[in-house]
């Protein structure tokens, strides 16, 4: 945990809780006295919010009003670890339950911290005297690995708290498994009142309909991986990386640990500080890489989903989603890690290269938890897939080859409009084509003095074609690959003629002068 987060969080024991953890307190402690005792009670506060401080201060008074035992469940060694030392600062001396713990002493505790795995292990060798546990609290509770545990506790008040209240598995939605949501403070207004920082977004638009869908319900890393360790995404990243976050502390998240080596190459050729992380490194290589991480002002990190929980590094200042993802809570987990307020810190930047934000809005948009909670299937159903999502997209000229047209205001053409318009005319759809092709002559002509320069311009011109074809194609619905490439073909050809034929006329026309 690193120095300004600890230090922010001493300031927090006790009576020093800002208004809205109290308020949270409060609320759960009413459902306490109310509810009966095997209640289970959800509760959602954003990431950075501090909920461990918030369960840490419900640990303390519980343990001082009732005469009954609590323990809190994590699903990551690291989580364990920043949890026990939040509850010790809390003045609640506790016990770490992991693969090496005696629990001869046992007795001597009243409150506990497990990983999941470990504690399940040991509840099923009869190991740890769970006889006495009033309440259990769960961390990251939308993990579906806590679960299994639960027929252990079925006389303990079960607290859950996340960040996002949508269950990991689709299958197993939250509501099976808890009675109740209480909804915290909101990302917005954590950022107005300043305990979080405000994420400036760059969404590139990018071309993802060759990703397939897995088992569970997201993104394969097969597939993943085939996408983004092609030449062209990896230029793409490395020239959004250097547009709008050279040397600023970067996270790159990846789908696929073979991403994220090819990631680092790519910047590593390129001459700058990059390291790479992924479940494999020992733990002497990950603390040596995060020591690293936080020392340098202008290291780049990139990782494989590892990061995205039990990390904390405030110095974050770019967020890179080299990857897509249908999971909405690994979209604002992503995103979170570099959610954290410093003094000079109130802004950090996010660079999208997933279509994350046109699949689930900015992150902070004013969700309804309680909605999702009921309704998980009502809400996952309403995403856009891919196609959607890049039909939508308007197409873009690089910057470098806009240049080549500066005297051209606007270089767009829209062909879905100009097809809805042709049929509204009873026209044929060839028309969309010959019209597209005149707007192409014409910025080729407004940017030449020559019939051979506008004819160079066209020639430049290639990807803005080739996307014309392929919406004029979705348009018609045909699209067959050799219908495709013949259309693309053809296209060239006719624009080429439509210039020779007419530069001069066109010419005159748009510069009020006939060409030298």
């Amino acid at each position: 945990m690193s120095d300004s987060t600890t230090e922010l969080q001493e300031k927090k024991t006790g009576k020093d809780l800002y208004s809205y953890q109290k308020g949270a307190i409060n609320k759960i402690f009413k459902c306490f006295e109310d509810a009966r005792e095997d209640y289970h009670l959800l509760y959602q506060l954003p990431t950075g919010g501090g909920k461990t401080v918030i369960f840490s201060e419900i640990v303390r008074q519980y343990l001082k009003h009732h005469n009954k035992k609590v323990l809190v469940m994590t699903h990551r060694i690291e989580l364990c670890k920043q949890t026990s030392s939040m509850l010790t600062g809390f003045g609640v001396v506790n016990k770490v339950v992991d693969s090496k713990a005696n629990l001869d002493d046992q007795a001597n505790y009243s409150c506990f911290v497990a990983m999941v795995e470990t504690l399940n292990n040991r509840l099923n060798e009869d190991k740890l005297d769970i006889s006495d546990i009033g309440l259990v609290i769960i961390d990251e509770a939308h993990y579906n690995s806590f679960t299994k545990l639960f027929k252990f506790f079925e006389r303990s008040f079960i607290l859950g708290v996340t960040a996002t209240p949508l269950s990991s598995n689709v299958k197993l939605p939250m509501k099976d498994n808890y009675d109740e949501l209480i909804v915290g403070e909101t990302i917005e207004s954590l950022i107005e009142n300043e305990f979080l920082a405000r994420a400036e977004v760059f969404a590139y638009n990018m071309g993802l309909t060759s990703l397939e869908v897995g088992s569970n319900g997201d993104y394969t890393v097969k597939s993943s991986e085939d996408l983004y360790t092609n030449s062209s995404m990896l230029g793409q990243l490395l020239q959004a990386y250097e547009k709008h976050s050279k040397g600023k502390k970067t996270l790159i998240f990846n789908n696929g640990i073979n991403t994220s080596l090819h990631v680092y190459d790519t910047f590593r050729s390129a001459g700058y500080a990059i390291a790479h992380l992924d479940n494999t490194a020992t733990k002497k290589q990950r603390k040596q890489i995060l020591q690293w991480f936080k020392e340098t002002p202008d290291a780049i990190l990139t990782s494989v989903s590892i990061l995205t929980t039990g990390f904390d590094e405030p110095t974050v200042d770019t967020i890179i989603l080299n990857r897509a993802t249908k999971s909405l809570t690994l979209y604002y987990q992503m995103i979170g890690r570099g959610s954290r307020i410093l003094k000079n810190k109130s802004t950090f930047n996010v660079i999208d290269l997933g279509n994350n934000y046109h699949r689930f809005g900015p992150w902070g948009a004013d969700l309804d938890w309680q909605k999702i909670f009921n309704s998980p299937d009502y809400y996952m159903d309403k995403l856009l897939n891919d196609e959607e999502i890049e039909s939508k997209f308007k197409h873009e000229m690089p910057e470098e080859l806009r240049a080549e047209f500066a005297n051209s205001k606007e270089v767009y053409f829209d062909i879905k409009e100009t097809y809805k318009d042709s049929v509204r005319k009873g026209e044929s759809s060839k028309v969309v084509l010959e019209r597209s092709i005149a707007q192409h002559a014409k910025i080729c002509i407004e940017n030449s003095e020559d019939v051979y320069d506008a004819i160079a311009l066209a020639k430049m011109l290639g990807d803005d074609i080739d996307h014309r074809i392929q919406s004029y194609a979705k348009c018609i619905s045909r699209s067959t690959h050799n219908f495709l490439s013949w259309l693309k073909d053809d296209y060239r050809k006719k624009l080429n003629a439509y210039l020779r034929e007419n530069f001069d006329e066109k010419f005159e026309e748009i510069h009020g002068r006939p060409p030298e």
